[in-house]
């Protein structure tokens, strides 16, 4: 049966190696014959939540951003896809801005299929669980029913398309396919 994918992408720089791995993961997925979209936070417009509470009653943000439509999107879909460079030991600062963005309809972002797509310079896996604990934070936490699928980590990957010499080359697009 054909899932509705909604990959975002927080990779600062298009072509980079978080955005090359979206780009695999959804090449397989479209193989699979799901419908795919991708979202490159890079290309939209969204401000920092002001942390003004006015979303928890409305269950609208104040601000007139690009998000509304993220979130629809968000809500609509079965599977979703976090990608990020890890920078310090966590995400990017886009995507981190974005979930905290999720506030006025995260109750509605429940009953779906994750992966994370983590890539970064180092070469030790094991130093990105501080960032794969951060995104479960959000979806375990604080999601209904999210069901983590798999973590792709593209390490040591420091310039643009050296993820594609990794094994998450590969698993990426597995993932996709497998959805």
């Amino acid at each position: 049966m054909a899932k509705k994918v909604l990959v975002i992408s927080a990779s600062p720089r298009k072509g980079g190696n978080s955005d090359l791995l979206c780009d695999r993961f959804i090449a397989g997925a479209q193989e699979a014959g799901h419908e795919v979209e991708k979202i490159a936070l890079r290309e939209k417009n969204i401000h920092y939540c002001l942390g003004c509470g006015v979303c928890n009653n409305t269950h609208l943000c104040v601000q007139k951003d690009d998000m509304k439509a993220v979130l629809d999107k968000l809500v609509e879909a079965d599977v979703i896809v976090l990608a990020t460079p890890v920078y310090f030991y966590s995400m990017d600062g886009q995507l981190k801005t974005f979930i905290d963005r999720t506030v006025p309809r995260y109750t509605e972002i429940s009953h779906k299929d994750f992966y994370f797509i983590l890539t970064a310079a180092d070469t030790q896996q094991k130093n990105l669980h501080r960032t794969v604990e951060a995104l479960r934070g959000f979806t375990q936490d604080c999601l209904d029913d999210a069901r983590e699928k798999a973590v792709i980590y593209g390490v040591g990957a420091w310039q643009a398309g050296e993820v594609k010499d990794t094994p998450a080359w590969h698993q990426a697009y597995e993932a996709g396919k497998n959805c």
